[in-house]
C-alpha cells in the first residue's frame, strides 16, 4: 500500500485550508496595524480584526501551542500544520493579564470556534490601548500563498484567509 500511496499522493490531496475568524469586527490589512512587527509582515502575512466582540475563538481545528499567560494572545497549530498568531491589542501585554480571561491553556486540542480567550475591549480601550487582533500566519514561507478572503464586516466562523502548500 505504501507504494501506491507515493504513487497517487499529489493526485487527490487538497493543499488548501481555510481558518475563519476569531472575532466579530471590521477586517483591515495588517499593513493598517499601527506596529511595524504587524504591518511590514515581519511575523507572517494575514490580516487584522478591529473587534466589536469579546470573545476570541479558534480560527481552526488543532492544538494550543502557547497560551501566553496574559491572556493578550495565543498561538495555535492547526491540525494541517498551519502557525497562527492571534494577538489581543497593540502593547497589551504590558497589561499583565488585567482585562483577559484564558479559557484555555498550552497543549489543550481545540476545535474550530472554540472558545480561547475572553477580554473587555471597552476597558482596554479605556486603558490607551488599540484593541485590533492581528491574525498571523507564522510560517508563511511554507506555503505558496495566503489570501485574505474577506470584506469589511466579519462574524466569528466567517472564512477570512485561504491558505495553499
Amino acid at each position: 500500500m505504501g507504494f501506491f500511496n507515493k504513487i497517487f499522493k499529489s493526485g487527490g490531496e487538497d493543499l488548501s485550508y481555510v481558518l475563519t475568524a476569531p472575532v466579530d469586527g471590521k477586517s483591515i490589512p495588517l499593513s493598517e496595524v499601527a506596529d511595524p512587527t504587524f504591518a511590514d509582515e515581519i511575523l507572517g502575512k494575514g490580516l487584522a480584526i478591529i473587534p466589536s466582540s469579546n470573545v476570541i475563538s479558534s480560527p481552526c481545528d488543532g492544538t494550543i501551542d502557547l497560551m501566553f499567560d496574559t491572556g493578550h494572545a495565543v498561538n495555535l497549530i492547526s491540525d494541517s500544520g498551519i502557525e497562527i498568531l492571534i494577538h489581543v491589542g497593540l502593547e497589551t501585554v504590558s497589561l499583565k493579564g488585567k482585562h483577559f480571561k484564558r479559557l484555555k491553556e498550552t497543549g489543550d486540542k481545540v476545535k474550530k470556534g472554540d472558545p480561547l480567550i475572553e477580554f473587555d475591549r471597552e476597558e482596554i480601550a479605556k486603558e490607551g490601548f488599540d484593541t485590533v487582533v492581528p491574525i498571523v500566519i507564522c510560517n508563511t514561507d511554507s506555503y505558496s500563498s495566503v489570501k485574505v478572503e474577506t470584506g469589511d464586516s466579519v462574524k466569528t466562523g466567517d472564512r477570512i484567509l485561504s491558505v495553499e502548500k
